[in-house]
């Protein structure tokens, strides 16, 4: 059953997903299987501290599996470098705004599962995104926010080359 809305996703971001589900696969997960069939092959199993950690760790590794699987299989890949209207804010776009104080700000549009606030990247779905979704330069977009309601203009609008 897949969301409503896609998980729209940069070719970058759904690189690291992949890289990330292959790292588990085929180097972590083996990694412990070797050590919970060495740890089984010592007798005792309720008091192996190497067998009960080695169980525990796969359980979380296979649940990560499962969650990066689901992640790659409902994401859409999109390369906001074949955006075709760059003249206005859209999934990949990198936006500078300025608030009411004249403070700029420049964020990038990306995927919910890659955004990361510290460094600019703002999930597609947040609000400062919403808001933004389609604004052209000069374009006044009101966004509410935690702190209350904010008036951002749109000054700058980037799509990568």
């Amino acid at each position: 059953m897949s969301t409503a809305h896609p998980n729209y996703i940069t070719p970058e971001g759904f690189s690291k997903l992949r890289a990330e589900y292959d790292r588990l696969l085929g180097i972590e997960r083996p990694r412990i299987v070797e050590i919970v069939s060495w740890a089984a092959g010592n007798g005792d199993r309720s008091e192996n501290g190497d067998y009960l950690y080695g169980r525990k760790r796969m359980r979380e590794i296979d649940g990560q599996l499962r969650r990066l699987s689901k992640k790659m299989k409902d994401a859409k890949v999109v390369d906001p470098r074949q955006q075709p209207d760059k003249a206005r804010v859209y999934f990949g776009a990198t936006v500078t705004i300025a608030d009411e104080d004249d403070k700029h700000r420049t964020v990038t549009i990306v995927g919910n599962d890659e955004a990361d606030a510290s460094n600019g990247r703002i999930g597609w779905s947040s609000p400062i995104a919403r808001a933004l979704r389609g604004a052209a330069i000069g374009d006044l977009r009101r966004v509410m926010l935690p702190a209350g309601e904010k008036e951002y203009e749109v000054m700058a609008i980037r799509y990568p080359e």
